[in-house]
C-alpha cells in the first residue's frame, strides 16, 4: 500500500478510495497525534469524571465545500472526533484558508478542510491543520496513518463525559471576512470586478469580501447545487470569465478553485494572468514597501523562466521549493520571508494567512490596481513568459517512470538541445496517477515538440 497522505492531505473517489470509515479513522487518529504533540491529554475509558475536565478537551474546527459528498463524510469526520473525546467546532461551507483561519483563532487543536480543491466532483479529500492553522509536514502525516491501526480499539476511546460534543460557529463567515478586510491595504472604489467562484467554497464569501472592500462584482458560477463544483467553470476553465470580463467592460476577472485556497485572474483585454505574474505583482509591490522580507520571493520548480528573470532585474532573489503550496510554507517559515506561491495561483502571505488564500490574493492583487492607478495587464507585463508546455501523462507505475534510464537519457538530451534557451521537468502527480511533463522553449511549437516526444516515451514506461 502507498502513503495515505498525498501533496495536499487524504484525496480519492469520494466513497470508494475516501470513504466514511477512512474519513473517521484519519479524524480519529489525528486528533490522538495532534493532541500528544501539544502536551494535551485524550481521555481514556471511562471519560472524565469531573463535569470540569471536559473544558481540557481538544478543539478541531471543520470545515468543507459545498460538494455533495463533503455532507457523508462531514459527519464521518465529526464522529472520528468527537470519538477521540475532541469537542468539534462546525464552520460548514468555508473557504479552506477560513478554516486555516479560524484553527489559529479559536484556539483550536487541530483543523480539517474536507474538499478536493479543483477536483472533478466525485472527487473528495481531507486536508489536516495543525494548532495555529498550519498544514502538517510530512512526518506528522506519517505519525498519523500509523496510528489509524489502533482507532478501532475500544479501551482506547473515552465514553461518558469524555465524549466530544459538536457544535456550530454560526459567525464563522463573518469572523473570515473581517480578517480579510483588515489584511487590504487600500479600498477597491471604482474596480469593476467579475468573479468566477467555481460553484465552490467561494460562492458567498468571495462576492461579499469584494464587495465590503468597495468593488463593484459581477457573479459567475456561485449557484452550488452539491454536484456542479468544478463543471466547466472555476480556475482550471477559464473561458467563460475571460468571455464575461470583455462583455462587461469589466477591470478584471478573477477565478477561484472548488476550496478557494488560490485564484487565477483576467485582465480587461481578456489576457490570462497566472500565478506567476500575480506573485511579481505582489513581490514588487512589498518591495516597494520595504516589506518583503530578505527581498525574496518563495516559489516551485514549475515557476516559469520568465518569473526569475523580472525578480532579478528588481533585485528579488527567488528561492524554489518541489510542487505544492506545503513545500512553500515550509520554506517561507524556514525563512521567515513574507510572500511565496505556485503558477497555479496558491499564493501566501505569512503576515496574513497560514495557507494560500485565493480571496487574500485576490483583494491584494486589486488594491495594488487602486495605489497606482495602473491596469492589471499592465503591472502583470513586467514577467514575459517563455512558451510553457506541460503534458498530464497517465500512467501505470509512477515510480517505474522516475526510476528509468531510458526517460532519464532522454530528459537529458532535450535539454542540451535547448541549450540554456529552456527546461524540462519530469513530476509526477500528488493526487492523480499521471506524471506531468512540463516543457519551456524559445517557441511553443519546440515546447509541444518535446514535450509530445517525451509524453509518448513516459506513456510507454512499463513497472
Amino acid at each position: 500500500m502507498g502513503r495515505l497522505f498525498g501533496t495536499d492531505g487524504v484525496r480519492g473517489l469520494a466513497n470508494a478510495d475516501l470513504t466514511p470509515e477512512l474519513a473517521l479513522s484519519v479524524a480519529s487518529a489525528a486528533a490522538r497525534v495532534l493532541v500528544e504533540h501539544a502536551g494535551g491529554v485524550v481521555h481514556g475509558a471511562g471519560g472524565a469524571s469531573d463535569p470540569g475536565e471536559a473544558a481540557a478537551r481538544p478543539v478541531a474546527v471543520v470545515g468543507r465545500d459545498p460538494r455533495a459528498s463533503g455532507e457523508m463524510l462531514e459527519a464521518a469526520v465529526c464522529a472520528g472526533l468527537s470519538a477521540a473525546g475532541a469537542d468539534v467546532r462546525r464552520v460548514g461551507v468555508l473557504p479552506t484558508p477560513a478554516v486555516a483561519h479560524l484553527t489559529a483563532t479559536l484556539g483550536a487543536d487541530l483543523g480539517v478542510m474536507i474538499s478536493a480543491s479543483h477536483n472533478p466532483m466525485p472527487d473528495n479529500g481531507i486536508k489536516l491543520f495543525a494548532a495555529g492553522g498550519h498544514k502538517l509536514p510530512d512526518a506528522l502525516e506519517d505519525e498519523i496513518e500509523a496510528h489509524l491501526d489502533g482507532v478501532a480499539q475500544p479501551d482506547r476511546r473515552p465514553t461518558g463525559r469524555g465524549i466530544g460534543r459538536v457544535t456550530d460557529v454560526p459567525d464563522a463567515l463573518d469572523r473570515y471576512l473581517d480578517h480579510l478586510l483588515v489584511a487590504t491595504p487600500h479600498a477597491l472604489e471604482g474596480l469593476h470586478v467579475v468573479v468566477d467562484c467555481a460553484h465552490g467554497a467561494a460562492s458567498l464569501a468571495a462576492p461579499r469580501a469584494y464587495e465590503r472592500a468597495g468593488a463593484r462584482v459581477t457573479t459567475l458560477a456561485a449557484g452550488p447545487d452539491g454536484w456542479n463544483i468544478n463543471d466547466g467553470v472555476g480556475s482550471t476553465h477559464l473561458e467563460g470569465l475571460t468571455k464575461a470580463v470583455v462583455e462587461h467592460g469589466a477591470d478584471l476577472g478573477i477565478a477561484h478553485d472548488g476550496d478557494a485556497d488560490r485564484c487565477l485572474a483576467v485582465a480587461a483585454d481578456g489576457s490570462v494572468v497566472d500565478g506567476d505574474q500575480i506573485l511579481a505583482v505582489l513581490a514588487l509591490a512589498l518591495h516597494a514597501d520595504g516589506e518583503l522580507a530578505g527581498d525574496t520571493l518563495v516559489t516551485t520548480v514549475m515557476s516559469n523562466l520568465g518569473l526569475h528573470l523580472a525578480m532579478q532585474e528588481a533585485g528579488i532573489a527567488v528561492r524554489t521549493t518541489a510542487v505544492g503550496d506545503r513545500y512553500v510554507l515550509e520554506e517561507l517559515r524556514a525563512g521567515s520571508f513574507s510572500l511565496g506561491g505556485e503558477q497555479s495561483g496558491h499564493v501566501v502571505l505569512p503576515s496574513h494567512a497560514t495557507t494560500g488564500d485565493g480571496l487574500l490574493t485576490a483583494l491584494r492583487l486589486m488594491a495594488r490596481m487602486t495605489t497606482t492607478g495602473r491596469s492589471l495587464a499592465e503591472l502583470a507585463g513586467v514577467v514575459e513568459r517563455l512558451p510553457q508546455v506541460l503534458v498530464n501523462v497517465p500512467v501505470a507505475d509512477k515510480a517505474a517512470v522516475g526510476s528509468s534510464s531510458r526517460v532519464a537519457d532522454a530528459v537529458a538530451a532535450e535539454e542540451a538541445a535547448l541549450a540554456g534557451r529552456g527546461r524540462v521537468l519530469l513530476r509526477p502527480s500528488g493526487t492523480e496517477q499521471v506524471v506531468r511533463v512540463m516543457v519551456e522553449a524559445p517557441t511553443e511549437d519546440t515546447a509541444r515538440d518535446v514535450a509530445d516526444r517525451l509524453a509518448v516515451l513516459v506513456a510507454d514506461v512499463r513497472p
